[in-house]
C-alpha cells in the first residue's frame, strides 16, 4: 500500500537532491495544451459544433435579408470577426448554400439553400397546413371555416370545417363564386392592383345576386381598399341573403396572393361587434398558414 502511495506521487512530481542530501520533491509543471485545443474532446467537440452551426444560420438569414452583402457588411450584421465569417462562408459555399460574385465581391444565397426550403414547400399542402387554422377558426367563432383559391376570375372553394350551428353556410368543394360578391374572393381582390382588378372584372362585370352586391367599380375599389388597411374582407350579404362572412388573404413565398381563408354563418350571429372582432382572428389564421407554407406577407 505505501509503495503504491509513493509512485502516485512521484508520477506528479520531480526528486530533488538538496547539499546536503536531502530528497525534496516538487511538483511537475503541465505541458501548456496548445492554444484552441479542447480540453475534452468529447464534450467540447460538441459544443463547438453547435457553436458552428449557430454561426452558419445567422450568416444564413443575414444572406437571405440581402440580395448581396460583402463580407465586410455581413461580419458587422451577425458580430463577427471578418476571418470567421469568411470560413463560415466558404464552408456554405461548398455546400452550396452560398455564391460568391467576383464582379462584386459580393456573397449571396446560393441554390442549395433553394433545394432544401423547396423540400420543406412540396412537403407541405396548402390545404393540409390550412386545416388546423380552419379548426381553431371554427372553434373561436362558432361558425364554418373555409378555403378558396382564385381559379381564373373566380373563387374556388377547395376546403371546409363546419360549424356544429344547426344553421350554417355550407360550400361544396369545387363551388365557384363571383369574386366580388365572395369574402374571399374580395381579400384576393384587395391584394391586387387597380389593373388587375380592371381585367377581371372586363370579363365578368359586376352582377347582382342581392340588394347589398356591390355593382359599381367605384363603390368595389373603395370597399377593396378598406379591406387591405385592416387586412380582412367582409361578405355582407353580398352573394346570399342572410349570410355573412369574413376573409383574409393567404401569401405565397414570394409574397402573393394565392387563397383566402374565412368564416361564414347566418348574418344574425354575425353582428358589427361579432364582425370586429372576428377579422383580426381571420387575419391571425391566414397569417399562420401563410407562415406554415413558406409565405411572406407584404409589408404594409
Amino acid at each position: 500500500m505505501f509503495s503504491l502511495k509513493i509512485f502516485f506521487i512521484l508520477v506528479k512530481t520531480t526528486c530533488t537532491l538538496a547539499p546536503d542530501g536531502e530528497i525534496t520533491l516538487s511538483e511537475i509543471p503541465e505541458r501548456k495544451r496548445k492554444r484552441g485545443r479542447p480540453r475534452s474532446g468529447k464534450a467540447d467537440n460538441a459544443a463547438s459544433t453547435v457553436q458552428a452551426l449557430d454561426r452558419g444560420l445567422l450568416i444564413l438569414r443575414a444572406l437571405a435579408r440581402s440580395r448581396g452583402a460583402t463580407l465586410s457588411e455581413l461580419a458587422l450584421q451577425v458580430g463577427m470577426p471578418p476571418s470567421t465569417a469568411h470560413r463560415v462562408l466558404a464552408t456554405l459555399q461548398n455546400h452550396g448554400f452560398a455564391e460568391f460574385d467576383d464582379s462584386t465581391q459580393e456573397w449571396a444565397v446560393g441554390v442549395g439553400a433553394f433545394r432544401v426550403g423547396s423540400s420543406y414547400l412540396m412537403r407541405t399542402n396548402l390545404i393540409e397546413a390550412a386545416r388546423k387554422a380552419m379548426r381553431g377558426l371554427m372553434r373561436e367563432t362558432g361558425e364554418t371555416a373555409n378555403l378558396g383559391i382564385m381559379d381564373g376570375c373566380h373563387v374556388v372553394f377547395v376546403s371546409q370545417v363546419e360549424t356544429h350551428n344547426p344553421i350554417r353556410a355550407f360550400f361544396r368543394p369545387g363551388t365557384r363564386s363571383e369574386m366580388h360578391a365572395s369574402g374571399i374572393g374580395k381579400a384576393l381582390l384587395s391584394e391586387m392592383s387597380r389593373k388587375q382588378v380592371e381585367k377581371i372584372l372586363q370579363k365578368t362585370g359586376l352582377p347582382e345576386f342581392t340588394p347589398n352586391t356591390i355593382t359599381s367599380a367605384s363603390a368595389l375599389f373603395e370597399d377593396l381598399e378598406r379591406s387591405r388597411a385592416r387586412g380582412w374582407a367582409l361578405d355582407d350579404e353580398e352573394r346570399y341573403h342572410g349570410m355573412r362572412c369574413v376573409a383574409a388573404p393567404i401569401h405565397n413565398a414570394y409574397g402573393e396572393t394565392i387563397a383566402g381563408i374565412s368564416v361564414s354563418g347566418p348574418a344574425v350571429r354575425f353582428s358589427p361587434e361579432v364582425i370586429l372582432a372576428t377579422g383580426p382572428r381571420v387575419r391571425k389564421a391566414a397569417s399562420e398558414v401563410t407562415r406554415k407554407i413558406g409565405g411572406i406577407a407584404p409589408q404594409r
